[in-house]
Parts: C-alpha cells; sequence; structure tokens
C-alpha cells in the first residue's frame, strides 16, 4: 500500500473530498495535496482536515517539469491520484490553449516524473488518472458507454481529456508504468464551483437572478454525488487493477431542464416560497456550440469486479445538496465575490 500519495488539484472540488476521505481514512499514509490555486482551487474546502499530521499543501504547476521532479523526490511519491484539470466546457470553446497545455502537458510532466522517480522498481507504485465520460462523445436517447467505447471528444475540453488519457496507457504501454484510469460522469455535491450548473443555480435561485437554460435543456447527463465518487476513487486506487479502465457513473440520468425544475422545486420549498416562483427565472438561451446530447455511463464494471455502488440516488443527493450551499451561504459568497482567494496568502502568512 502506498505510503506517500500525492493527489493533484486537491483544492478543487472533487480533489478535496478525496483528500479528506484519505486523510481521515489512512492516518498512516502521507497525503501531499498538490494545487496550483487557480480560481477553481479553494483551500477553505478542507480547513477540518489542514492541520492534520498526514497532510501537507504544496502550491505548484503540474506543468513545471523541474518541479514535479523535485517533489517526487523530495516526498517520496509512491501513489499518485491525478485530479487537477481544467474542466468546463464553456471556458474550453473560449480558451483551448490553456486547457491543452494543463490537461495534456501537465499531465505529461506527471507521467515522466513518475516514470523517472519509479524507474528500476516500481513494485507498490500507482498512476491514478480521473477523467470524464466526455471523451466518448454524444449518444442518443439510447445506449450507454462502456470501457470499449471507442473515443470520439466533441469539445475543446474532452479533447484535451482524451489526449490525456492516451498518454496514460502510452506510459503503461512503453515504459511499463503502473497506471489506471476512470471515466466518470457529472459530479455533484458540496463545494462545487459555482460556475457549475446545481450551485450556479442554487446561487441564482437564491439571489432572484435569471437562470440561464441553453437551447430547451433537453441535454441529458448521468449524475454522481461527489462523496460516492470519492468512495470509487478510494476503492480503485486501492482494488483496481494496473492497466485497467473503469467508468464510474450514478445510474441516474436527467434531462438538464428537469435538474433545473427539480432545483427549483426544492429551493422554494426550503425557502418558503410559494411553489413555481423560482421556475420564472427560468431563461432560455442560445445552445453551446457542440453542444453533446447525452451521456450515460455503464458502471457494472467497477461495481461487480470491485465491489463500488453509488450510495445515493439523485433525488436523496440533491437534497443533501442544497441544505449544504443554504447552511454555507457565506462559502458561496465568498466564491462569487473572489475573497477566497484570500485564504491562502492568510493561512501561509500565519506559519
Amino acid at each position: 500500500m502506498s505510503k506517500n500519495i500525492l493527489v493533484t488539484g486537491g483544492a478543487g472540488f472533487i480533489g478535496s473530498h478525496v483528500v479528506r476521505l484519505f486523510v481521515n481514512k489512512y492516518p498512516n499514509t502521507n497525503i501531499i495535496n498538490l494545487d496550483k490555486l487557480t480560481y477553481a482551487g479553494n483551500l477553505e474546502n478542507l480547513t477540518d482536515i489542514e492541520n492534520a499530521p498526514n497532510y501537507k499543501f504544496v502550491k505548484a504547476d503540474i506543468c513545471d517539469y523541474p518541479q514535479m521532479l523535485k517533489l517526487f523526490a523530495e516526498h517520496s511519491i509512491d501513489g499518485v491520484i491525478h485530479l487537477a484539470a481544467e474542466s468546463h466546457v464553456d471556458r474550453s470553446i473560449t480558451d483551448p490553449f490553456s486547457f491543452a497545455q494543463t490537461n495534456i502537458m501537465g499531465t505529461l510532466s506527471l507521467l515522466q516524473a513518475a516514470k523517472e522517480t519509479w524507474k528500476g522498481n516500481m513494485e507498490g507504485n500507482l498512476f491514478y488518472h480521473v477523467s470524464t465520460d466526455e471523451v466518448y462523445g454524444s449518444l442518443e436517447h439510447e445506449g450507454f458507454f462502456f470501457e470499449t467505447t471507442p473515443y470520439d471528444p466533441q469539445s475543446p475540453y474532452s479533447a484535451s481529456k482524451a489526449g490525456s488519457d492516451h498518454f496514460v496507457r502510452a506510459y503503461g504501454n512503453t515504459f511499463k508504468l503502473p497506471v489506471v484510469i476512470t471515466n466518470c460522469s457529472n459530479n455533484y455535491g458540496p463545494n462545487q464551483f459555482p460556475e457549475k450548473l446545481i450551485p450556479l443555480f442554487i446561487h441564482n435561485i437564491r439571489n432572484n437572478k435569471p437562470l440561464p437554460v441553453y437551447g430547451k435543456g433537453e441535454n441529458v447527463r448521468d449524475w454522481l454525488y461527489v462523496i460516492d465518487h470519492a468512495r470509487a476513487i478510494d476503492t480503485v486506487f486501492h482494488n483496481g487493477k494496473v492497466g485497467e479502465t473503469y467508468n464510474i457513473g450514478g445510474f441516474n440520468e436527467w434531462k438538464n431542464i428537469d435538474i433545473i425544475k427539480a432545483v427549483c422545486t426544492i429551493m422554494d420549498r426550503k425557502l418558503g416560497r410559494e411553489a413555481g416562483t423560482s421556475e420564472k427565472l427560468i431563461t432560455y438561451v442560445t445552445d453551446r456550440a457542440g453542444h453533446d446530447l447525452r451521456y450515460a455511463i455503464d458502471a457494472n464494471k467497477v461495481m461487480h469486479e470491485l465491489g463500488w455502488e453509488p450510495s445515493l440516488q439523485f433525488e436523496e443527493g440533491i437534497e443533501l445538496t442544497i441544505d449544504w450551499y443554504l447552511q454555507n451561504e457565506a462559502w458561496l459568497n465568498r466564491l462569487t465575490s473572489g475573497d477566497y482567494q484570500k485564504y491562502y496568502e492568510g493561512m501561509y502568512a500565519k506559519r
């Protein structure tokens, strides 16, 4: 079992839940959280474990190969969970270069650092690359993505993630680097940056702002509660077979417009507003360029071979998620104002 695990992107949405799980569950394992702290990285997500004896934060850029090589050596890294990535499709359309740089070249930098550090003795090491179901392209109204589905990325974001997946497999094949890949469906839950659909709409409903819906809102996504995803990552990291790919999904397909209406209904109830009030905020806007119609994951492989399964259906998870955002309004306000970015400077000024 790895003793020094590097989690990249550990101050982000999914990464922070993975870091917390590993720090609490494996007290004899050192968890090194590496994050560049771009706009989506927020150390306030980890205040509850920031002083844990088996936790360390390092601010660095995964694209800085010399720094990555140095970090692997200094911390005797023997396991990697690679989550750091540019992930918002809209941003990839306006700035594809940043996505190619971080998602492809950053992954290559980490792979090379792992190869150079572990060469000669890769026994017990693992490079775990966390990817997305979007690399498979778009589905029509039927069918599922399987681990064997050919890649067909449709956006600059998914193209950059597909490229990083190919590099991971290439290092496994060419250099015998012990690698594993998971491709996951849409995550939701606490601590998500409010550019994404669910936290954005919770915030906008709370503040009576418009709810912009692409096209007619007919696009379908499979949704997975983020803590269930963190559990899946734990399962695959410790029990997955080297060289394998595992799809992780929630078996929760919803049209975007149905998600939005569900959030509106729950928010009206929790805020004591008249039923239907929040739906009046829905505004239909021009569809996203190249908007994939439907994603749907078949997660039977990870369920049957490794014993993981989602613990929550969407109806349960969305109630918990909305409760969390309503109870953490100050957290959400700091993100929308930008004040959250001051936390890093304040925390490290004390040390």
